[in-house]
């Protein structure tokens, strides 16, 4: 029912991009107060430290979802922080802990129906961020424009009674270069779980969620929650559904606390 607490076996999370203007945190919020799990992952770029680096922007609502993050781990919640390529120096810390929260650089999830899944963030399979980085920081300052344009449409649209739409995310989908893109790295990805031997990968980094068996093993992509506001969830018996949360949102009833106080909930 709208309004109550959907509870999965493991929700995955990726790409927030705290830090930046172009995070939608204030859907996230509701998010992680309408939807709980017993293990998350964070599977990369959760924070933005490139733009930070540039120039600091972390607003009330960006630390409202790292507490809120915090309080599920200490409500029993595991915790598993995959950096990325944005949130890089976190892996100088592989295999420590912070405040319950487990750092690694890879992990191998287990799914309820006994299957397992390589989780990454994806970036080592990104050519232009392995061996062209000054090339990812120039399409990272086009990706913030484009966001920033993004900001005033979506303005005018919640005057309209619209709901949030991502420019960015249809531009990526109507430039054929951005889709054969797509294409290769899941190829890449997919290629890597066969060579490890698991059932299927889970991964971040390109701001596009996805489920298929296309390439002959379970494919699977979180998502972001600056294009597409979507999360992973495994229910208890094993199966994974994609969350859109601009869709699932419309259900529910409007809510009426402010930002700070909707984290604490």
């Amino acid at each position: 029912m709208p309004g109550d607490t959907r509870r999965y076996r493991t929700v995955f999370i990726s790409d927030v991009h705290l830090g930046t203007k172009g995070c939608q945190s204030r859907l996230l919020l509701e998010f992680l107060r309408e939807v709980d799990a017993d293990t998350i992952y964070l599977v990369g770029d959760i924070v933005d430290a490139w733009r930070l680096r540039s120039g600091w922007y972390w607003p009330q609502e960006h630390n409202d979802v790292v507490q809120k993050l915090l309080r599920k781990v200490r409500k029993h919640v595991r915790l598993i922080y995959i950096p990325g390529n944005h949130d890089e120096f976190l892996k100088d810390y592989l295999g420590t802990h912070f405040g319950g929260v487990e750092v690694v650089e890879s992990a191998i999830h287990e799914g309820a129906d006994g299957k397992r899944y390589l989780v990454v963030h994806g970036d080592a399979f990104d050519v232009v961020v392995r061996h062209a980085k000054w090339l990812a920081f120039l399409g990272d300052w086009a990706y913030e424009t484009a966001l920033f344009i993004n900001t005033y449409v979506n303005v005018v649209r919640r005057q309209l009674g619209l709901t949030y739409w991502s420019l960015s995310q249809w531009a990526k989908l109507k430039v054929k270069n951005a889709v054969n893109f797509i294409g290769d790295y899941e190829s890449a990805l997919v290629a890597e779980a066969k060579r490890q031997s698991v059932d299927g990968i889970i991964c971040g980094h390109i701001h596009h969620a996805a489920i298929h068996d296309r390439l002959g093993i379970r494919y699977m992509n979180c998502g972001d929650w600056v294009e597409s506001c979507t999360a992973l969830a495994e229910s208890y018996d094993g199966t994974f559904e994609l969350i859109r949360w601009t869709e699932v949102a419309r259900t529910l009833p409007a809510l009426e606390v402010a930002p700070a106080r909707a984290a604490a909930a």
